[in-house]
Order: structure tokens, then C-alpha cells, then sequence
């Protein structure tokens, strides 16, 4: 008498982006950069208070922003207005503003104790390393976020980098001009990172009453 094989039927994995929010990560609003810079200033922690403001003038990746050096924003003991480096994903240069304000942090911390003799503008305090990863930038990108009370699965590095520019694009329309702060080589790049076709469309849909 033959013996009838059934199928094995294995758990299913759960998604992985189950009861995730995903897709494009929100930029900050202004009243929130001020409110985690503000916390910033209170904890005290002058490191933490460059990177945030430099990821926000700068609007440069992750993988960039951390591999900043002393020498690309300072020289002759004064930090730089404008700065040129070369981005580590097209290999193609793109130039950023620095704000007065960020200016002024970036003075004090170079002058610190912990900066004393190092390359890196954001050291790492592990010796296998000698500036922060892109994973320890996520982690406190979300744990400023948290601390403001929004989600921080809406949140990314991202959306730092994406704060200046939707808020440049909204007063201006220029498109032009954003992609040259991203750094994209295709206007296209832009449209899609800011996502404004959905947003001025919801813009003039919001201003039609029926």
C-alpha cells in the first residue's frame, strides 16, 4: 500500500516591513530643527549640535557627511562659508553653504579638548574606526527625533538631508538650484527625491472647492 507524501508546510517569515512605515523618509519642519537644536544646546554635547546643524546646511548623505574633515571647513583657523567636496556615490563635486550659526558651533568644537590633533570632524570613540559609521549617524538621528515626540520610523538621515532643499524648493519653485545642492547629475533625481509632483498636486487640489 503506497503512502501518500504530503507537502511540508513551513511557518511563514513574517515581512520585514510589517507594521513599518516605508517609502520615502519625511523632511523636518522648521519649528522641529529648532527644537532639536535646542535640546542639542542644552545636553551640551557640541559634537552631536555640528552634525545636526551640518546635516542640515550641507545636505549632503550620510556616508559624507561623516567623513568630513577638519580641513574641508576650516582654514587658517576660521571655518569655511562655502565648502566643495567631491561625493563619495557619483564621484561628482557639490558645493554647500554653512550658516553663521553652524559656523559657530563648528569653531567651538574644532577648538575642544576632543578635538585636539584629529583628521575627522566627527571622530568615533572606538579605535577600529576613525569617524562615526553611517549606523551610529542613523541612531541619533532617531533618537533626536524621538526626543521631539515624532515617530522615528517616519524619520532617517534622509530626512535631514532633505529638510533645506523641500523647504528651498516650497519658497522658490527652483528646481534647478535644488538639484544643484543634492548633487543630482538629473533634474528627474530631484523631482522624485522631494516627491513634488505628488505635493503640488495635492497643493492645487487643495485650493479647489467644489
Amino acid at each position: 500500500m503506497s503512502s501518500i507524501q504530503l507537502p511540508i508546510i513551513r511557518p511563514s517569515q513574517p515581512p520585514w516591513n510589517k507594521n513599518r512605515l516605508i517609502g520615502q523618509k519625511r523632511p523636518l519642519l522648521p519649528r522641529q530643527v529648532w527644537a532639536i537644536r535646542a535640546r542639542l544646546e542644552l545636553a551640551g554635547n557640541p559634537r552631536n549640535l555640528v552634525l545636526f546643524n551640518l546635516a542640515i546646511d550641507s545636505k549632503l548623505r550620510g556616508c559624507d557627511l561623516v567623513r568630513l574633515k577638519v580641513v574641508d571647513l576650516v582654514v587658517a583657523g576660521a571655518v569655511r562659508d562655502r565648502v566643495s567636496i567631491v561625493q563619495s556615490k557619483t564621484g561628482r563635486p557639490v558645493q554647500f553653504e554653512v550658516s553663521e550659526n553652524t559656523r559657530r558651533s563648528i569653531f567651538e568644537w574644532v577648538r575642544s579638548p576632543d578635538m585636539l590633533g584629529r583628521e575627522f570632524l566627527f571622530p568615533s570613540r572606538f579605535h577600529s574606526s576613525s569617524h562615526i559609521s553611517t549606523r551610529q549617524y542613523a541612531r541619533l538621528v532617531r533618537s533626536w527625533v524621538s526626543v521631539i515626540g515624532l515617530d522615528p520610523c517616519g524619520y532617517g538621515t534622509h530626512s535631514l538631508r532633505r529638510t533645506k532643499a523641500a523647504l528651498i524648493y516650497r519658497k522658490t519653485g527652483n528646481l534647478r538650484a535644488v538639484q544643484l545642492l543634492l548633487g543630482h547629475t538629473k533634474v528627474d533625481s530631484t523631482v522624485r527625491y522631494l516627491g513634488v509632483e505628488l505635493d503640488d498636486a495635492l497643493s492645487i487640489s487643495e485650493k479647489i472647492d467644489i
